[in-house]
């Protein structure tokens, strides 16, 4: 296939891309064309301005992971803007672009989040949850999906990846963690009794590449292990992997202080379950925490 990647560059799109340049024609947007080169070589091609495409016509697939990182600062009015542009701005030009084709992409994926539910706390749930924009994360998140979902044709089919937290040693969330527990500080967050979504990036890229390669597949889907932990679990397999002391708790008063009202994304609980994953056919290598963990920190 030939695909426009967004995103190409972030944590999920560089082992995305990885996974399906030996198949694949691949088209990365990016800022830094350079950067595409420097991480990819010659073989995947780079564009700066997605307004230098007229249309998709060329493109079998468009797979949108671009946005502001969510959690990396504050939610100042200005961070808020930030982070919806990121996400909107681009989707919306996307669509429109899907629109202006004559030969259509026939796959549109693009990303959401768990955070499109909001606190669940200790309920299992999973996509035919119907839940209302009460949050800034989840506005982010149903705005962004409503967005995608204007792509969709007898033509085009649109899918929704509702992440979780996305598991590897080479950045994100994981990696902004790891210094306390190094340091033998390491433990949950307040009570840690909130639940986790989380999922290895080798599964991320798997569940992504099967809704790619499933014709049948669109709507959305919970991009997470299975087995969602609560915080103090996840907390344990982490110490445990990089066998470290799990002596300490964070207090919640102080994530707050520290994060303003972006302590949602830790404090939230979501026992989100992927069904839609699983009814398709697809299988997780990595289902356990404890293993997923080991695996990352061998």
């Amino acid at each position: 296939m030939n695909i426009l990647i967004t995103g190409g560059t972030g944590l999920i799109g560089k082992a995305l891309v990885a996974k399906l340049q030996p198949q694949h024609q691949l088209t990365v947007l990016s800022r830094d064309k350079e950067k595409v080169t420097k991480i990819f070589g010659d073989s995947v091609a780079a564009i700066e301005r997605l307004d230098d495409l007229p249309h998709l016509n060329d493109f079998d697939a468009v797979i949108n992971l671009a946005g502001e990182p969510i959690a990396d600062k504050r939610w100042s009015e200005q961070q808020k803007g930030i982070i919806c542009t990121s996400r909107w701005g681009l989707t919306e030009k996307l669509v429109e672009k899907i629109h202006a084709s004559s030969t259509p992409p026939h796959t549109f994926i693009s990303g959401s989040a768990v955070g499109y539910y909001g606190d669940q706390q200790d309920h299992t749930f999973d996509e035919t949850l119907v839940v209302h924009a009460d949050d800034f994360a989840q506005h982010v998140c149903h705005q962004w999906e409503k967005i995608a979902l204007k792509g969709a044709s007898q033509h085009t089919r649109v899918c929704l990846l509702r992440t979780g937290v996305v598991l590897s040693a080479e950045g994100g969330a994981l990696k902004r963690m790891l210094l306390p527990y190094q340091l033998g500080l390491g433990g949950p967050i307040g009570k840690g009794q909130q639940y986790m979504p989380w999922i290895h990036i080798d599964d991320m890229v798997a569940a992504i590449i099967h809704l790619l390669d499933s014709p049948a597949l669109q709507g959305p889907f919970n991009c997470t292990a299975p087995e969602p932990v609560t915080n103090k679990r996840f907390s344990q397999a982490l110490a445990s992997a990089l066998k470290r002391p799990h002596l300490f708790f964070v207090p919640t008063v102080a994530i707050k202080a520290m994060m303003g009202e972006a302590s949602h994304l830790l404090l939230d609980s979501q026992r989100a379950l992927p069904h839609a994953l699983e009814d398709s056919g697809f299988t997780f290598q990595h289902p356990k925490v404890e293993e997923a963990m080991q695996s990352l920190f061998k």
